[in-house]
C-alpha cells in the first residue's frame, strides 16, 4: 500500500463527524497502489439498518446508504441516499461504532469486489466522477453475492437522493434476495450479533 495521505478536502466530511479514538474507524491517510477500482457494500445497524455502498472514485470511496439493500430484480428500483466520501481503507473496516458517535452501531463487510466504469459517451467512457456529476452513472460489479450492471440515477440533488437499479443482463435474477438469504459477512462468515459480541468481548 502506498503511504501517499489523502486530499483533506476530499474527507473532511467524513473525519469532522467521527472521533477516531472511540469509533475504531479507519482516518484514510493511505491509499492503495493502482489497479482495479474497489467496491464495497456494508451492512450497517445503526438508528436503522441499512446496507452502505460505496464504490472507488479518485481516490476516495464514493457513498450511499440504501435502506432496503441492493436487489438483483431489474424491476425493483432502490433508494439510494448520498453520504460523505469514506477513505479506501474503509472497504476493510467491520467492527463496532460506540453508541452516541457518528454513526453508532454494528458494521459488518456484506459483500466486496471490484468495479468497472461502463458510462458511455459519444467518444468513450465518460469518467466515473463527471458521470457521477451528472447524476447518471452505470457500473459493472464482480462480488461476491452481487455482480453484473447497476445504474445509480439521482433523482434529487438537493436530498442527495438517488436510485440504484440493477441492469437487465445475464447476471439479472428476480428470483433471488441475497439481502435476506445471505446475511453473513464475505470477510469473516460474522452475522451482525457475531459482530457486537466479538468485539463486545474484545
Amino acid at each position: 500500500m502506498a503511504e501517499e495521505e489523502t486530499d483533506d478536502d476530499d474527507l473532511g466530511r467524513y473525519r469532522e463527524k467521527r472521533d477516531f479514538s472511540q469509533s475504531g474507524e479507519p482516518r484514510g491517510d493511505t491509499r492503495p497502489d493502482e489497479g482495479a477500482c474497489t467496491f464495497v457494500i456494508q451492512k450497517h445497524d445503526a438508528s436503522s439498518l441499512h446496507y452502505d455502498v460505496r464504490i472507488e472514485v479518485d481516490g476516495v470511496l464514493k457513498s450511499w446508504a440504501v435502506p432496503k439493500g441492493p436487489s438483483t430484480d431489474p424491476r425493483e428500483k432502490r433508494l439510494a441516499i448520498e453520504t460523505e466520501d469514506h477513505p479506501l481503507d474503509y472497504a476493510d473496516f467491520e467492527g463496532v461504532i460506540p453508541e452516541g458517535d457518528y454513526g453508532g452501531g454494528t458494521v459488518l463487510i456484506w459483500d466486496r469486489g471490484t468495479y468497472r466504469n461502463i458510462t458511455e459517451k459519444d467518444d468513450g467512457l465518460r469518467p466515473m466522477a463527471e458521470a457521477l456529476d451528472k447524476g447518471h452513472a452505470l457500473i459493472w460489479l464482480e462480488g461476491d453475492k452481487i455482480s453484473g450492471g447497476y445504474a445509480l440515477q439521482r433523482i434529487d440533488a438537493d436530498d442527495g437522493q438517488w436510485l440504484l437499479i440493477k441492469m437487465d443482463d445475464d447476471r439479472a435474477d428476480a428470483r433471488r434476495n441475497p439481502v435476506s438469504t445471505e446475511p453473513a459477512s464475505v470477510a469473516t462468515g460474522r452475522s451482525l450479533g457475531d459482530v457486537a459480541d466479538e468485539e463486545g468481548d474484545g
